[in-house]
């Protein structure tokens, strides 16, 4: 079996619907005060998504960006899905790191505090990949 950095797109997206559950597990279990089970999805969330990153960047790396220009009527909701997306994607990466380490250090209040913040915008971040993908490539593939 043969792997290429053409199949990174679906395999990533694989990673981000990965998260996306660990996420909303982790959120559930916290809510439920499961919080041995809430640390172990987020953990899960973090090597997924940690994993989805290096994909994503060798795949950038060796086949550049993939441009959309058909359907025309589907560009400016494109656009403003992946304008979103990215804006978000790289917001995040900080505001996880500091979550992480509040957690590691048991600082539980200001765990909190910011995980407020982190958790909706990891979960649209991971939600919008998908998105992006399917709209890329297999709703409206570019040739």
């Amino acid at each position: 079996m043969a792997f290429s950095p053409s199949d990174l797109p679906a395999i990533n997206a694989v990673l981000n619907s990965v998260s996306t559950v660990f996420i909303v597990a982790g959120w559930i279990n916290i809510l439920r005060n499961n919080k041995r089970t809430h640390a172990a999805c987020m953990i899960a969330a973090l090597c997924t998504s940690s994993v989805f990153l290096v994909g994503y960047l060798v795949h950038k790396y060796y086949n550049g960006t993939t441009r959309f220009t058909d359907p025309a009527w589907v560009r400016p909701w494109y656009f403003l899905l992946l304008f979103t997306h990215l804006v978000l994607a790289i917001a995040i990466v900080p505001l996880v790191i500091k979550t992480v380490y509040h957690a590691s250090r048991r600082q539980w209040d200001k765990h909190r505090r910011i995980a407020r913040w982190t958790m909706p915008i990891w979960l649209y971040v991971s939600v919008t990949g998908v998105l992006v993908y399917f709209t890329l490539y297999q709703w409206f593939p570019q040739h």
